[in-house]
């Protein structure tokens, strides 16, 4: 699976395709209402698109700097469960 930050590479392509596209739209259209209310909805989305990456990095930051931590799957040694109650099935003292 591709990491987040490659899809919001991808998106970022795909905002500037949408840039070009519009400014087509405008050469032909004029800058009428229409083409300025998409013009505006293309710097919000390019505005939230540049939020959304600095979150992705410093969550990509944070990952990167924990340290994993290995469970030992062997199985724990049953004296160590003498005496205890076991949740769910309440006390087995005898």
């Amino acid at each position: 699976m591709p990491a987040p930050v490659t899809h919001l590479a991808e998106a970022r392509n795909r905002l500037d395709a949408l840039d070009r596209a519009v400014r087509v739209a405008q050469q032909r259209l004029g800058s009428g209402l229409d083409v300025r209310r998409v013009r505006t909805d293309l710097d919000h989305l390019r505005e939230s698109l540049a939020l959304l990456c600095e979150s992705a990095e410093k969550k990509a930051e944070e990952a990167a700097g924990q340290a994993v931590i290995e469970i030992d799957d062997s199985p724990y040694d049953p004296e160590m469960w003498r005496g205890v109650d076991d949740e769910g099935i309440g006390c087995r003292h005898n």
